[in-house]
């Protein structure tokens, strides 16, 4: 029977509607015969108990949101599977949204979550701009940034040094003897991007080469389309101007680039060495095994739930030891992992 409420009970069993919240939640202090009147009624009438809402009057509930920014990309799927190990291992479900790197949708998300009464939220957020995280502040819900890092240290976050790791990538085509590196990525003002950019700038440098040994390509999105266009563009560029390696700012756009130079001829990694960034599980698989900068995707899903249930980092070991700056905040370092695409 639908429509049934917790007076329809108290009347049907001809007890107090205290009664009959004290047998739904405390049935040891209710007397045997009141106890079994309740348990008919409930039977009888087909009382169904609004969980959502008794969560909602304790102001607590069971549930813990992640919100991503993009479901097609595999490094999220992982990031969520070690997420929602984490949440069960502690009485908790995991909600899981996209925002689609939609501001907007991330702010849709966020208030529908807000008023839901989550446990916690572990966002990837689209914007990290000082505006944007003060406004993420004043969130009434337990808040960790993933995959993002606030860099005055007042959000609690987990994350990847991705400084360090354009760093890598490029520091390793530099080191077999490439000087003409194309960098693929986008869109600019987005946080990983920038630091992967800078990474890259940083190893040149270092190298005591020029600026222009980058050739830096703008996209507009991080996907494997944005990979397939950039191949096309490389392939048709004569050998003289054409680089003679590309690091892509995350595997997806890796594998379209990958892709499509094999299919108009060149060899990978004899006219064009390719690394990618994140060491999706496709990475290894693809056509030519993809050498990617490793981020622990699982770890930091795990890392971000223990935080929000805890309260405190909980930094796993994941290769070289984790950085922790300080108490809010965990920084993992990534690995670089070669394969046959920029040579074994």
């Amino acid at each position: 029977m639908s429509g049934v409420s917790i007076k329809d009970v108290a009347a049907r069993a001809g007890v107090s509607i205290g009664t009959v919240s004290n047998v739904l939640n405390r049935p040891s202090s209710v007397s045997e015969p009141n106890r079994v009147k309740v348990l008919e009624a409930i039977h009888t009438l087909g009382y169904v108990r609004n969980e959502s809402a008794r969560q909602l009057r304790v102001g607590r509930s069971r549930f813990i949101a992640l919100v991503v920014l993009d479901l097609a990309n595999p490094f999220f799927s992982e990031l969520a599977r070690g997420a929602e190990e984490t949440a069960e291992a502690g009485g908790h479900t995991l909600l899981l949204c996209s925002s689609a790197q939609d501001v907007e949708r991330e702010r849709r998300h966020l208030e529908m979550l807000r008023q839901q009464r989550v446990a916690g939220i572990a966002l990837s957020p689209v914007d990290t701009s000082e505006q944007r995280l003060a406004e993420l502040r004043t969130l009434d819900v337990p808040l960790v940034l993933v995959d993002r890092d606030d860099p005055d240290g007042t959000t609690r976050s987990v994350s990847v040094d991705d400084v360090e790791g354009g760093r890598l990538a490029t520091a390793h085509l530099l080191e077999s003897g490439h000087r003409r590196i194309a960098v693929v990525g986008g869109p600019r003002g987005f946080t990983q991007v920038d630091q992967r950019f800078e990474g890259a700038r940083r190893a040149v440098a270092a190298a005591g080469l020029p600026p222009e040994t980058l050739v830096e390509i703008v996209v507009d999105r991080l996907d494997i389309d944005n990979g397939r266009r950039q191949g096309v563009r490389l392939a048709g560029w004569s050998p003289p101007d054409r680089p003679t390696a590309v690091f892509c700012l995350n595997d997806l756009v890796a594998i379209g680039v990958l892709q499509e130079v094999v299919q108009r001829g060149l060899k990978v990694p004899d006219d064009l060495a390719i690394v990618g960034y994140d060491d999706i599980d496709f990475a290894a698989a693809a056509t030519v095994p993809l050498s990617s900068v490793r981020k622990p995707k699982d770890v930091l899903g795990r890392s971000a739930i223990r935080m929000l249930l805890d309260g405190t980092p909980d930094a796993e070991n994941h290769g070289d030891l984790p950085v922790v700056h300080h108490d809010r905040q965990v920084v993992y370092l990534p690995e670089l992992v070669v394969r046959a695409s920029s040579g074994n």
